[in-house]
């Protein structure tokens, strides 16, 4: 059973985790095994059933694209790329979060 403290944070990381995987991917194309351990060495921990669909919309949107690529173990793997779209996107959840951020600090000061 999960505790009100775990329910809060998986909400909040459920909130961002589209933002993260843009900004993971402004650094560099990747695949979900590979965006997944980048969440998970930032404490994101994340499964792959909450990943797919968030790239999968992302995808529609315009936000992502992808190319396969052979892969030396196993099957061939979808590498993921952020669009130019996808960076104009980035910038703006980059302005609203530093704005929430001021916010929170703000009320946090009161």
């Amino acid at each position: 059973m999960e505790s009100t403290n775990d329910n809060v944070r998986s909400q909040m990381r459920k909130g961002v985790l589209e933002y993260c995987i843009l900004c993971i991917l402004s650094h560099k194309e990747a695949y979900a095994s590979s965006i997944l351990d980048e969440l998970k060495a930032a404490n994101m921990l994340v499964v792959e059933g909450t990943l797919y669909p968030l790239l999968i919309r992302q995808k529609n949107q315009g936000l992502l694209s992808y190319r396969w690529e052979e892969s030396p173990q196993g099957p061939p793997r979808k590498y993921y790329v952020i669009t130019e779209k996808g960076r104009e996107q980035l910038q703006e959840m980059d302005a609203a979060w530093q704005e929430m951020v001021n916010s929170i600090q703000t009320l946090r000061n009161l």
